[in-house]
């Protein structure tokens, strides 16, 4: 499993990366800024709860992020969630984490199903960062799908 996540999380990696740099050239910002700024809270809060510390009280919604503090948060927790997978065995998948939602509710849920989460809320929210840049008018946005990927791996 822990093959799989990581490979799963360099890909986040990758697709967050390519759209963040689509950002930066197409020089339409402020809503897809949003997005990923977004998109990497919601990562850093989901690091938290594994680690089974207090998450860090970041507005899940920031509006004054900017590419550069994007791209240096994008190297830092990807880092920080290899390192995490890293140190697993495979019997730590299954490992159930409390955590309390944005609302205060409180919930338990399997660290594989969390990790899982974290990848489809990474590519919902770069597809919404994505429409979002084609309706500024950006002309071509980059490949992000997960074959594609792997077809880059393989070359």
């Amino acid at each position: 499993m822990k093959t799989h996540f990581i490979k799963m999380l360099n890909y986040d990696y990758f697709a967050n990366k390519l759209l963040l740099q689509a950002i930066v050239e197409s020089k339409i910002q402020h809503r897809p800024i949003q997005l990923m700024a977004h998109l990497l809270m919601a990562e850093r809060r989901w690091l938290d709860r594994c680690n089974e510390i207090e998450p860090y009280p970041n507005d899940l919604w920031p509006t004054d992020f900017t590419t550069e503090r994007l791209a240096h948060l994008i190297e830092e927790y990807h880092e920080e969630w290899i390192n995490f997978v890293d140190k697993l065995n495979d019997n730590d998948f299954d490992k159930i984490i409390s955590y309390q939602n944005s609302a205060g509710e409180s919930y338990q849920t399997q660290l594989s199903d969390i990790i899982t989460h974290l990848i489809n809320h990474g590519t919902h929210t770069r597809a919404q960062a994505g429409q979002q840049l084609k309706l500024a008018g950006a002309q071509t946005l980059p490949i992000t799908d997960y074959s594609y990927y792997l077809r880059q791996l393989n070359r």
